[in-house]
C-alpha cells in the first residue's frame, strides 16, 4: 500500500461552517442538499448555493463531498438519480452513499460522480468492501464506527490501492451501530434513517418497576441526573500516527449541525497536529498532544474516549452534557495590521479588561481588550450586549476577516 498525506475533512451545514472549515485547514468537507441527507435539520444548501460553495471550495483548493446517504424507497429513486446529476452539475468531487440500490443507480445513471459508501452502509469486512469497489466503482468506504485499528490495518492490507479508506476521528457517537437506529422513530416518530433523529439517546432516562407504573426512579450519574443511552464523543487526536499506519487516508470529523466556531476550534487544531506530523515527525507530534488537547477542551463537547479503535469501549452508564471551557464571543470582520482599529461582530458579551483569545489560522492568541468603540457611533464603550454590534478593537498582532473571538466561559467550573 502506498502512503499518501491523509485528508482533513470538516462537516459544513452552511456557507459560515464552510467559510471557517476553509479558513482553518481542512483539505475536503462534507455536506448537504435540502434532500436525501442524513442532517435534515442542518441548514443544508439548495443548488444555487451548492454551486457557491462547490466554487468556493474549489478557490481555496478544497473538495466537496455531498451526502445523499438517506435509506430510499421506490418513489424516491428517481429525484435521487436527478438530484445526483444536479450535484455533479455544481461541481462536487463525491457523494456519500449508504444505500446499495442508489450506489448501483448512479453508478449507471451518472458514472461521472464518484461514490463514497457512507458510514451507514455498516462495512467492516473486506469482501463487502471489495464487492461494493467492483460492483458501483465506489473510490472510498467510510469505515464502520465499530471498527478497531487492527481490523482496519488487516483490511487496508487486502485491497486494492484505487480504494481508500475513511474513517471518524472526532464529535458525537451514536449509541447504535454506525448510526442504524430506530430509536428516534420509536419514541418521535421522526426516523434517523432519513435524516430527521431528534437525538432521544441524549436524553435522561429514570428507571421503572414493570409492576410500579407510573413509580419513577431517579438513577443518578452525576448532579444533573443521567444519559444512559449516550454514547461518548470521540476523539483520536493523540493516536494519528496509529491512524496512518493503519492505513486511513482521510480523517473524518462529525458534526453538520454544529457552530462555525466549533467547525473552526476542532479544524484548527486537527490542522496543526497533522502538520506537525508531516512536516517535523512523530516526536513533536507527540509533544504537542497534551496542549492541543486543552484547545480542543475549549469548544463544546462531551466527554470523549476512543471508541473502537483499540477494542470495545469500556461499558459506562453514558456522556452526560455539553462541557466547554471558553466561549465564542466574536467574529472579526476585517483584515487589518497590528495596532490599528479592526471591525468585530459581537456575539456574546464581554468587557473592557477581559483576557480574549483571537482564533486565527496561525494559532490562538492572547491578549487583553484594551478599549472597545461602537462603530456606528463611534462611542468608546466598557461592554456592548446587544449580538449584532459591530465593534473597533485594536489587536496587538495582524488579524482578519473570519478570524474568532473567545473569551473564559464564565459558567465553566
Amino acid at each position: 500500500m502506498k502512503t499518501q498525506k491523509m485528508e482533513l475533512l470538516a462537516p459544513v451545514g452552511r456557507m459560515e461552517q464552510l467559510y471557517a472549515a476553509v479558513r482553518f485547514g481542512a483539505d475536503a468537507v462534507y455536506g448537504g442538499m435540502r434532500q436525501y441527507g442524513l442532517r435534515a435539520y442542518a441548514g443544508n444548501f439548495d443548488l444555487d448555493e451548492l454551486k457557491q460553495a462547490c466554487d468556493y471550495a474549489h478557490a481555496h483548493g478544497v473538495k466537496f463531498y455531498v451526502t445523499m446517504n438517506s435509506l430510499l424507497r421506490d418513489h424516491e429513486l428517481e429525484g435521487y438519480v436527478e438530484a445526483g446529476r444536479n450535484a455533479l452539475k455544481c461541481g462536487v468531487d463525491a457523494a456519500i452513499v449508504s444505500d446499495f440500490g442508489a450506489c448501483l443507480m448512479l453508478a449507471r445513471e451518472v458514472p461521472e460522480l464518484p461514490i463514497h459508501i457512507s458510514t451507514q452502509a455498516n462495512v467492516m469486512n473486506t469482501p463487502t468492501a471489495l464487492h461494493l469497489h467492483e460492483a458501483v466503482k465506489a473510490q472510498r468506504i467510510v469505515l464502520s464506527r465499530e471498527l478497531s485499528l487492527e481490523d482496519i490495518a488487516k483490511m487496508r492490507a487486502q485491497l486494492p490501492d484505487t480504494l481508500e479508506m475513511e474513517a471518524f476521528v472526532h464529535g458525537a457517537m451514536c449509541v447504535s451501530y454506525s448510526g442504524r437506529c430506530l430509536l428516534s422513530t420509536a419514541i418521535m416518530g421522526r426516523s434517523g434513517n432519513t435524516g430527521a433523529c431528534a437525538q432521544p439517546c441524549r436524553w435522561g432516562y429514570h428507571l421503572v418497576e414493570e409492576k410500579r407504573p407510573g413509580e419513577y426512579y431517579p438513577v443518578f450519574e452525576e448532579e444533573r441526573g443521567t444519559s444512559v443511552l449516550s454514547a461518548y464523543d470521540l476523539c483520536m487526536l493523540p493516536y494519528l500516527p496509529e491512524l496512518k499506519k493503519a492505513g486511513i487516508v482521510s480523517l473524518k470529523i462529525e458534526g453538520r449541525m454544529k457552530t462555525a466556531y466549533y467547525v473552526a476550534s476542532v479544524v484548527s487544531v486537527y490542522r496543526r497536529a497533522l502538520d506537525l506530523l508531516e512536516k517535523e515527525g512523530e516526536d513533536a507530534f507527540r509533544a504537542a498532544v497534551p496542549e492541543m488537547m486543552k484547545e480542543l477542551e475549549k469548544a463544546s463537547h462531551r466527554k470523549s474516549n476512543t471508541g473502537f479503535y483499540f477494542g470495545d469501549p469500556v461499558p459506562a452508564a453514558g456522556a452526560e452534557g455539553f462541557l466547554q471551557t471558553m466561549e465564542y464571543v466574536g467574529d472579526i470582520i476585517s483584515d487589518t495590521p497590528a495596532n490599528e482599529p479592526a471591525l468585530v461582530r459581537l456575539k456574546n458579551r464581554f468587557y473592557v479588561g477581559d483576557t480574549l483569545e483571537a482564533l486565527t489560522p496561525t494559532g490562538s492568541h492572547p491578549f487583553e481588550v484594551k478599549g472597545m468603540r461602537i462603530h456606528e457611533t463611534g462611542e468608546d464603550v466598557e461592554t456592548a450586549s446587544v449580538a449584532g454590534t459591530v465593534l473597533e478593537m485594536v489587536f496587538p498582532f495582524p488579524v482578519g476577516n473570519g478570524d474568532l473571538l473567545r473569551g473564559p466561559n464564565r459558567n465553566h467550573k
